[in-house]
C-alpha cells in the first residue's frame, strides 16, 4: 500500500520559516520524481518544486529563491524548505510522487501565512 504523509504545516508570520516533510512507503523512492503541489481557496492546485530521481530541481517562479526542496533517499523523504513567507504561500500543500505516469499524493498539510 502506497502511503504519502506530510507534517510541518502550521501558522506562521509574514517573513517566517517552515519546513514541510514528506515520508513515503510503498513504493521505490529512489527512482520517482516527487513534487510538491499546493492549492489555495478558490484556486487550482499548483506546482511549487520539483525534484528528480537525479536530484534535479525546479521551481515555480513565485518561490524561486525562497523555497528549497530536497530529498533523502536513505529515509524515502522529501523536504521543502519554506523560507521568507508571504501571505500569498498560504495554501495546503500537497506531496506528489510521480514514476512513468502514475502518480500518488499525500493528504496534504495546511500552512498559513499571517500578514
Amino acid at each position: 500500500q502506497v502511503q504519502l504523509v506530510e507534517s510541518g504545516g502550521g501558522l506562521v508570520q509574514a517573513g517566517g520559516s517552515l519546513r514541510l516533510s514528506c515520508t513515503t512507503s510503498g513504493i521505490i523512492f529512489s527512482s520517482n520524481t516527487m513534487r510538491w503541489y499546493r492549492q489555495a481557496p478558490g484556486e487550482e492546485r499548483e506546482l511549487v518544486a520539483g525534484i528528480t530521481s537525479a536530484g534535479s530541481t525546479n521551481y515555480a517562479h513565485s518561490v524561486e529563491g525562497r523555497f528549497t526542496i530536497s530529498r533523502d533517499n536513505a529515509k524515502n523523504t522529501v523536504s521543502l524548505q519554506l523560507n521568507s513567507l508571504k501571505h500569498e504561500d498560504t495554501a495546503v500543500y500537497y506531496c506528489n510522487a510521480s514514476r512513468w505516469g502514475r502518480d500518488y499524493w499525500g493528504q496534504g498539510t495546511q500552512v498559513t501565512v499571517s500578514s
